[in-house]
Protein backbone atom coordinates (compact mmCIF):
# COMPACT_ATOMS: atom_id res chain seq x y z
CA UNK A 1 0.00 0.00 0.00
CA UNK A 2 1.57 3.33 -1.05
CA UNK A 3 1.21 6.73 0.58
CA UNK A 4 -1.84 7.84 -1.46
CA UNK A 5 -3.73 4.66 -0.60
CA UNK A 6 -2.66 4.93 3.03
CA UNK A 7 -4.01 8.49 3.23
CA UNK A 8 -7.26 7.40 1.62
CA UNK A 9 -7.75 4.61 4.17
CA UNK A 10 -6.81 6.94 6.98
CA UNK A 11 -9.43 9.47 5.88
CA UNK A 12 -12.10 6.76 5.88
CA UNK A 13 -11.04 5.67 9.37
CA UNK A 14 -11.19 9.24 10.65
CA UNK A 15 -14.67 9.74 9.21
CA UNK A 16 -15.92 6.51 10.73
CA UNK A 17 -14.28 6.58 14.14
CA UNK A 18 -13.77 10.16 15.21
CA UNK A 19 -17.30 11.44 14.77
CA UNK A 20 -19.01 11.30 18.12
CA UNK A 21 -22.40 9.56 18.17
CA UNK A 22 -24.03 12.54 19.88
CA UNK A 23 -22.61 15.11 17.42
CA UNK A 24 -24.91 16.43 14.73
CA UNK A 25 -23.65 16.19 11.14
CA UNK A 26 -24.37 19.43 9.30
CA UNK A 27 -25.72 18.99 5.77
CA UNK A 28 -27.36 22.38 5.24
CA UNK A 29 -25.49 24.97 3.17
CA UNK A 30 -26.18 28.50 4.43
CA UNK A 31 -24.77 31.69 2.93
CA UNK A 32 -22.36 33.06 5.54
CA UNK A 33 -22.65 36.54 7.00
CA UNK A 34 -20.68 39.21 5.16
CA UNK A 35 -18.92 40.26 8.35
CA UNK A 36 -18.73 39.26 12.00
CA UNK A 37 -19.05 42.94 12.90
CA UNK A 38 -22.31 44.67 13.71
CA UNK A 39 -23.87 46.63 10.87
CA UNK A 40 -24.39 50.02 12.46
CA UNK A 41 -23.40 52.94 10.23
CA UNK A 42 -24.15 55.34 13.05
CA UNK A 43 -21.07 53.97 14.81
CA UNK A 44 -18.72 53.01 11.97
CA UNK A 45 -18.58 51.53 8.49
CA UNK A 46 -16.54 48.45 9.42
CA UNK A 47 -19.28 46.04 8.35
CA UNK A 48 -19.53 47.72 4.94
CA UNK A 49 -15.75 47.55 4.47
CA UNK A 50 -15.71 43.81 5.24
CA UNK A 51 -18.70 43.20 2.99
CA UNK A 52 -17.28 45.16 0.06
CA UNK A 53 -13.70 43.91 0.24
CA UNK A 54 -13.69 40.78 2.38
CA UNK A 55 -12.41 40.95 5.94
CA UNK A 56 -8.73 40.32 5.16
CA UNK A 57 -8.54 42.77 2.25
CA UNK A 58 -10.39 45.41 4.28
CA UNK A 59 -7.57 45.38 6.84
CA UNK A 60 -5.04 46.41 4.19
CA UNK A 61 -6.93 49.66 3.50
CA UNK A 62 -6.74 50.66 7.17
CA UNK A 63 -3.03 51.31 6.66
CA UNK A 64 -3.51 53.67 3.70
CA UNK A 65 -3.92 57.42 3.60
CA UNK A 66 -7.30 58.69 2.34
CA UNK A 67 -5.68 59.59 -0.97
CA UNK A 68 -4.25 56.08 -1.37
CA UNK A 69 -7.58 54.53 -0.41
CA UNK A 70 -9.40 56.61 -3.01
CA UNK A 71 -6.89 55.65 -5.69
CA UNK A 72 -7.21 51.94 -4.99
CA UNK A 73 -10.98 52.22 -4.77
CA UNK A 74 -11.05 53.85 -8.20
CA UNK A 75 -9.17 50.86 -9.63
CA UNK A 76 -11.67 48.49 -8.01
CA UNK A 77 -14.61 50.40 -9.51
CA UNK A 78 -13.33 49.66 -13.01
CA UNK A 79 -13.32 45.96 -12.15
CA UNK A 80 -16.88 46.08 -10.80
CA UNK A 81 -18.19 47.78 -13.96
CA UNK A 82 -18.38 44.58 -15.99
CA UNK A 83 -20.03 46.02 -19.11
CA UNK A 84 -17.70 49.06 -19.09
CA UNK A 85 -20.52 51.55 -19.52
CA UNK A 86 -19.14 53.88 -16.85
CA UNK A 87 -21.74 52.95 -14.24
CA UNK A 88 -21.91 50.44 -11.39
CA UNK A 89 -25.35 48.88 -11.08
CA UNK A 90 -26.81 47.15 -8.06
CA UNK A 91 -26.42 43.83 -9.88
CA UNK A 92 -22.75 44.44 -10.64
CA UNK A 93 -22.15 45.45 -7.04
CA UNK A 94 -23.91 42.33 -5.78
CA UNK A 95 -21.72 40.15 -8.02
CA UNK A 96 -18.58 41.92 -6.77
CA UNK A 97 -19.51 41.47 -3.10
CA UNK A 98 -20.19 37.77 -3.63
CA UNK A 99 -16.84 37.39 -5.35
CA UNK A 100 -15.04 39.25 -2.56
CA UNK A 101 -16.67 36.98 0.00
CA UNK A 102 -15.47 33.90 -1.90
CA UNK A 103 -11.85 35.01 -2.01
CA UNK A 104 -10.82 32.21 0.35
CA UNK A 105 -12.31 29.72 -2.12
CA UNK A 106 -10.42 31.20 -5.06
CA UNK A 107 -7.23 31.21 -2.99
CA UNK A 108 -7.78 27.54 -2.19
CA UNK A 109 -8.23 26.70 -5.88
CA UNK A 110 -5.14 28.72 -6.80
CA UNK A 111 -3.04 26.73 -4.32
CA UNK A 112 -4.13 23.48 -5.99
CA UNK A 113 -4.11 24.67 -9.58
CA UNK A 114 -0.49 23.95 -10.52
CA UNK A 115 -0.69 20.47 -9.01
CA UNK A 116 -3.38 19.49 -11.51
CA UNK A 117 -2.47 21.64 -14.54
CA UNK A 118 0.25 19.20 -15.58
CA UNK A 119 0.92 20.64 -19.06
CA UNK A 120 0.68 24.22 -17.73
CA UNK A 121 -1.73 25.38 -20.44
CA UNK A 122 -3.89 27.31 -17.98
CA UNK A 123 -6.63 24.65 -18.11
CA UNK A 124 -7.28 21.39 -16.27
CA UNK A 125 -8.61 18.40 -18.20
CA UNK A 126 -10.39 15.41 -16.71
CA UNK A 127 -7.41 13.25 -17.68
CA UNK A 128 -5.07 15.56 -15.75
CA UNK A 129 -7.26 15.55 -12.66
CA UNK A 130 -7.83 11.80 -12.83
CA UNK A 131 -4.14 11.01 -13.26
CA UNK A 132 -3.08 13.20 -10.34
CA UNK A 133 -5.86 12.05 -8.01
CA UNK A 134 -6.20 8.40 -8.98
CA UNK A 135 -2.97 7.71 -10.87
CA UNK A 136 -1.55 5.35 -8.28
CA UNK A 137 -4.73 3.28 -8.19
CA UNK A 138 -4.92 3.19 -12.00
CA UNK A 139 -1.31 2.03 -12.27
CA UNK A 140 -1.60 -0.65 -9.59
CA UNK A 141 -5.16 -1.33 -8.43
CA UNK A 142 -5.46 -2.65 -4.89
CA UNK A 143 -8.26 -5.25 -4.77
CA UNK A 144 -9.04 -4.31 -1.18
CA UNK A 145 -9.77 -0.68 -2.09
CA UNK A 146 -10.72 -0.99 -5.76
CA UNK A 147 -14.46 -0.52 -5.16
CA UNK A 148 -14.00 2.66 -3.13
CA UNK A 149 -11.54 4.15 -5.63
CA UNK A 150 -13.68 3.25 -8.63
CA UNK A 151 -16.80 4.65 -6.96
CA UNK A 152 -15.05 7.90 -6.02
CA UNK A 153 -13.58 8.31 -9.50
CA UNK A 154 -16.96 7.81 -11.18
CA UNK A 155 -18.51 10.35 -8.82
CA UNK A 156 -15.74 12.86 -9.48
CA UNK A 157 -16.08 12.38 -13.25
CA UNK A 158 -19.81 13.02 -13.10
CA UNK A 159 -19.28 16.22 -11.10
CA UNK A 160 -16.41 17.29 -13.39
CA UNK A 161 -18.65 16.92 -16.45
CA UNK A 162 -21.36 19.05 -14.83
CA UNK A 163 -18.87 21.79 -13.91
CA UNK A 164 -17.49 21.75 -17.48
CA UNK A 165 -20.11 23.90 -19.19
CA UNK A 166 -19.04 23.33 -22.81
CA UNK A 167 -18.63 19.58 -22.41
CA UNK A 168 -15.05 19.31 -23.71
CA UNK A 169 -13.77 17.67 -20.47
CA UNK A 170 -11.44 20.63 -19.96
CA UNK A 171 -12.09 23.17 -17.22
CA UNK A 172 -11.23 26.82 -16.93
CA UNK A 173 -10.31 28.11 -13.48
CA UNK A 174 -13.91 29.15 -12.84
CA UNK A 175 -15.24 25.74 -13.91
CA UNK A 176 -12.63 23.96 -11.78
CA UNK A 177 -13.70 26.12 -8.84
CA UNK A 178 -17.28 24.98 -9.45
CA UNK A 179 -16.04 21.38 -9.48
CA UNK A 180 -14.27 21.73 -6.13
CA UNK A 181 -16.94 23.94 -4.51
CA UNK A 182 -20.25 23.05 -6.20
CA UNK A 183 -22.37 24.46 -3.38
CA UNK A 184 -21.23 27.96 -4.41
CA UNK A 185 -22.67 27.76 -7.95
CA UNK A 186 -26.34 27.70 -8.93
CA UNK A 187 -25.78 25.43 -11.92
CA UNK A 188 -24.08 22.86 -9.69
CA UNK A 189 -26.83 22.62 -7.07
CA UNK A 190 -28.39 19.50 -8.61
CA UNK A 191 -25.14 17.58 -8.17
CA UNK A 192 -24.91 18.71 -4.53
CA UNK A 193 -28.41 17.34 -3.95
CA UNK A 194 -27.68 14.11 -5.82
CA UNK A 195 -24.44 13.44 -3.93
CA UNK A 196 -26.12 14.17 -0.61
CA UNK A 197 -28.96 11.78 -1.39
CA UNK A 198 -26.53 9.06 -2.43
CA UNK A 199 -24.67 9.47 0.86
CA UNK A 200 -27.81 9.19 3.00
CA UNK A 201 -29.98 6.80 0.94
CA UNK A 202 -28.58 3.52 2.27
CA UNK A 203 -31.15 1.21 0.66
CA UNK A 204 -30.74 2.79 -2.77
CA UNK A 205 -34.42 3.47 -3.45
CA UNK A 206 -33.76 7.05 -4.55
CA UNK A 207 -35.39 8.77 -1.57
CA UNK A 208 -34.52 9.46 2.07
CA UNK A 209 -36.74 7.97 4.76
CA UNK A 210 -36.83 8.99 8.41
CA UNK A 211 -34.44 6.26 9.58
CA UNK A 212 -31.89 7.21 6.91
CA UNK A 213 -32.27 10.90 7.74
CA UNK A 214 -31.63 10.33 11.44
CA UNK A 215 -29.00 7.66 10.79
CA UNK A 216 -26.91 10.12 8.79
CA UNK A 217 -26.84 12.52 11.74
CA UNK A 218 -26.78 10.23 14.73
CA UNK A 219 -25.30 6.85 15.61
CA UNK A 220 -27.17 5.22 18.47
CA UNK A 221 -24.09 3.21 19.42
CA UNK A 222 -26.06 1.35 22.07
CA UNK A 223 -27.49 4.47 23.71
CA UNK A 224 -30.94 3.88 25.17
CA UNK A 225 -31.95 7.54 25.18
CA UNK A 226 -31.60 9.87 22.20
CA UNK A 227 -30.28 13.40 22.74
CA UNK A 228 -32.96 16.06 22.65
CA UNK A 229 -31.73 17.43 19.32
CA UNK A 230 -32.36 14.04 17.67
CA UNK A 231 -35.96 14.08 18.85
CA UNK A 232 -36.24 17.61 17.44
CA UNK A 233 -34.87 16.44 14.08
CA UNK A 234 -37.46 13.66 13.95
CA UNK A 235 -40.16 16.28 14.41
CA UNK A 236 -38.51 18.53 11.79
CA UNK A 237 -38.55 15.66 9.27
CA UNK A 238 -42.24 14.93 9.81
CA UNK A 239 -43.44 18.52 10.05
CA UNK A 240 -41.21 20.37 7.58
CA UNK A 241 -38.81 18.21 5.54
CA UNK A 242 -41.37 15.71 4.23
CA UNK A 243 -43.65 18.28 2.64
CA UNK A 244 -46.02 15.86 0.91
CA UNK A 245 -46.28 13.62 3.99
CA UNK A 246 -45.35 10.40 2.18
CA UNK A 247 -42.76 9.41 4.80
CA UNK A 248 -39.69 10.22 2.73
CA UNK A 249 -37.80 13.08 1.10
CA UNK A 250 -37.50 13.18 -2.68
CA UNK A 251 -35.04 15.30 -4.68
CA UNK A 252 -36.96 18.58 -4.38
CA UNK A 253 -37.60 18.12 -0.67
CA UNK A 254 -33.93 17.33 -0.11
CA UNK A 255 -32.94 20.43 -2.08
CA UNK A 256 -35.22 22.61 0.04
CA UNK A 257 -33.54 21.14 3.13
CA UNK A 258 -29.84 21.39 2.26
CA UNK A 259 -29.99 24.45 -0.02
CA UNK A 260 -32.55 26.75 1.60
CA UNK A 261 -33.46 30.06 -0.04
CA UNK A 262 -31.66 32.24 2.45
CA UNK A 263 -31.80 35.99 2.77
CA UNK A 264 -29.37 37.38 0.18
CA UNK A 265 -26.93 39.39 2.30
CA UNK A 266 -24.85 40.50 -0.71
CA UNK A 267 -27.89 41.84 -2.54
CA UNK A 268 -29.06 43.71 0.56
CA UNK A 269 -25.62 45.25 1.07
CA UNK A 270 -25.39 46.29 -2.58
CA UNK A 271 -28.79 47.96 -2.28
CA UNK A 272 -27.60 49.76 0.86
CA UNK A 273 -24.37 50.99 -0.74
CA UNK A 274 -26.19 52.30 -3.81
CA UNK A 275 -28.79 54.07 -1.70
CA UNK A 276 -26.14 55.78 0.43
CA UNK A 277 -23.91 56.83 -2.49
CA UNK A 278 -26.28 57.60 -5.34
CA UNK A 279 -26.24 61.42 -5.26
CA UNK A 280 -28.48 61.99 -8.28
CA UNK A 281 -30.79 59.06 -7.41
CA UNK A 282 -30.67 57.48 -10.86
CA UNK A 283 -30.28 53.98 -9.38
CA UNK A 284 -26.67 53.48 -10.43
CA UNK A 285 -23.27 54.78 -9.37
CA UNK A 286 -20.52 56.60 -11.20
CA UNK A 287 -16.88 56.28 -10.24
CA UNK A 288 -17.05 59.79 -8.80
CA UNK A 289 -20.05 58.99 -6.60
CA UNK A 290 -18.30 55.92 -5.17
CA UNK A 291 -14.96 57.62 -4.58
CA UNK A 292 -16.69 60.62 -3.01
CA UNK A 293 -18.16 58.22 -0.45
CA UNK A 294 -14.94 56.23 -0.17
CA UNK A 295 -15.19 56.02 3.64
CA UNK A 296 -18.38 53.94 3.27
CA UNK A 297 -16.70 51.44 0.94
CA UNK A 298 -13.15 51.26 2.33
CA UNK A 299 -11.19 52.31 5.35
CA UNK A 300 -8.10 54.47 5.60
CA UNK A 301 -5.38 55.28 8.08
CA UNK A 302 -6.33 58.89 8.72
CA UNK A 303 -10.08 59.06 8.14
CA UNK A 304 -11.69 61.41 10.62
CA UNK A 305 -14.81 59.51 11.52
CA UNK A 306 -16.61 62.56 12.82
CA UNK A 307 -16.17 64.23 9.46
CA UNK A 308 -17.26 61.04 7.73
CA UNK A 309 -20.50 60.96 9.70
CA UNK A 310 -21.28 64.53 8.76
CA UNK A 311 -20.83 63.77 5.07
CA UNK A 312 -22.86 60.58 5.47
CA UNK A 313 -25.77 62.52 7.00
CA UNK A 314 -25.70 65.11 4.23
CA UNK A 315 -26.66 62.48 1.71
Amino acid sequence: MDLRQLLFCLSLWVACTLSKPTEKKERVHHDPQLSEKEHDDAQNFDYDHDAFLGAEEAKTFDQLTPEESKERLGIIVSKIDLDKDGFVTEGELTAWIKKAQKKYIYDNVQRQWHEFDINQDGLISWDEYRNVTYGTYLDDPDPDNSFNYKQMMMRDERRFKMADKDGDLITTKEEFTAFLHPEEYDYMKDIVVLETMEDIDKNGDGVIDLDEYIGDMYNHDGDADEPEWVKTEREQFVEFRDKNRDGKMDKEETKDWILPSDYDHAEAEARHLVYESDQNKDGKLTREEIVDKYDLFVGSQATDFGEALVRHDEF
